[in-house]
């Protein structure tokens, strides 16, 4: 019979008051996993929710930014975290272990990272960024460095577009209701100057919807039973202008390395990793995979979306894997954002074994540039 419940280590200490007091084994709990809410994480813990793991972890779900603070405070033990955030959170008191063959990526069009701007990007002056992104605040000022070689004024901002593009040039816009822009501009666009979209305002405003942020988590993470019935959804309003210029991040970082963008990685504390937790991770992500018609119908009942374009964002715009490509993406990702200083020091990555790789350590220290070893012992 399989354990429902996953050992937390205790300190000698702890141990020999456990002893003292007759208990033979240690207190045991569930493992606490926090998980991005959005449409993309489905797959990745389907097994969680609807497979044979249902019931064995602790499951939370936010925004990508809080994912990142409950790994780093602790309150979380596993996380689906911004990839940007593994280099922001390891120290010499933090170790963090990223669970293999595992990631949110996207190979060169993702459709949920979008940088909707009132002018031609090089002329943007100001740019609002989405307060719940992390590693695409950090592609899309990357992006502004190298590709289009302009340097404006940053600012974090709620989710709302309307309001993003009252105060600056350019809003950046991610997850579900950037996937709902991207699915209506494909259906009235043209090309801008720089080989962005050129959509007129009014295509997106009668296909907006303002999304209870609950209901998504229960279209694409509810337990078997607990979806609801779709209803109207109030249309949200956008600023009276003729056209936006709609740039897909992941396309644009294409553009600039020709490599795919790794979005978020599974990364955990290092001493709680074991063969057991990466099987069930794995286990839950091919589950998902399979059963992506499923969650698609699901989502599409509650966001009010084709179903049809659930799949091709899932099934085409999003990779689920950190196989090597993927892994030179994210190396080169954190190259350039070391070098804008939009993180400190390069730390070593360390990436635990798979049922077929071994345990490696990355360390971008060592000449020859990225370099693969098996971590030591």
């Amino acid at each position: 019979m399989r354990c429902a419940l996953a050992c937390l280590p205790l300190a000698g200490p702890q141990r020999k008051r456990l002893a003292v007091l007759g208990f033979a084994q240690p207190i045991v709990t569930k493992l606490r996993i926090s998980i991005v809410q959005y449409l993309n994480t489905a797959p990745l813990v389907r097994g969680f929710t609807h497979g044979a793991l249902q019931g064995k972890y602790d499951l939370s779900f936010t925004v990508p930014s809080q994912c990142a603070e409950a790994l780093r405070t602790r309150a979380a033990d596993v996380a689906i975290i911004p990839a940007i955030e593994y280099q922001r959170i390891v120290s010499p008191d933090i170790g963090l272990t990223i669970l293999p063959d595992l990631a949110i990526a996207s190979k060169e069009r993702v459709r949920s990272l979008l940088l909707l701007s009132k002018v031609p990007i090089r002329q943007a002056r100001r740019i609002a960024l989405d307060r719940s992104s992390r590693s695409t605040q950090a592609l899309v000022k990357i992006l502004c460095a190298r590709r289009w070689q302009i340097a404006p004024e940053f600012h974090e901002a709620d989710p709302d577009l309307a309001s993003m593009l009252a105060s600056a040039d350019a809003a950046l816009v991610i997850g579900d209701v950037a996937l709902r822009i991207a699915i209506a501009a494909e259906t009235h666009l043209m090309r801008g100057p720089d080989g962005e979209w050129l959509t007129p305002t009014e295509a997106l405003a009668g296909s907006l919807v303002a999304t209870p942020s609950d209901s998504l988590v229960v279209a694409q993470h509810a337990v078997p039973g607990e979806l609801r019935e779709a209803s109207a959804l109030p249309r949200v309003a956008l600023p009276p202008i003729d056209h936006l210029h709609i740039y897909d991040v992941v396309k644009e970082w294409w553009h600039l390395t020709e490599k795919p963008a790794v979005l978020a990685v599974w990364a955990a504390r290092t001493e709680l990793v074991t063969p057991e937790l990466v099987a069930d991770f794995l286990a839950s992500r091919d589950f998902g995979l399979r059963h992506i018609p499923e969650i698609c119908a699901e989502a599409a009942q509650q966001m009010q979306l084709p179903e049809k374009e659930l799949r091709l964002y899932l099934e085409k715009n999003i990779d689920y894997s950190l196989d090597d490509e993927n892994l030179q993406g994210l190396l080169s990702f954190f190259h350039h954002s070391h070098a804008l200083g939009l993180i400190g020091s390069l730390n070593p990555i360390s990436i635990a074994a798979g049922p077929n790789s071994p345990a490696r350590f990355l360390d971008f220290t060592r000449p020859g540039g990225f370099t693969v070893a098996r971590k030591s012992a």
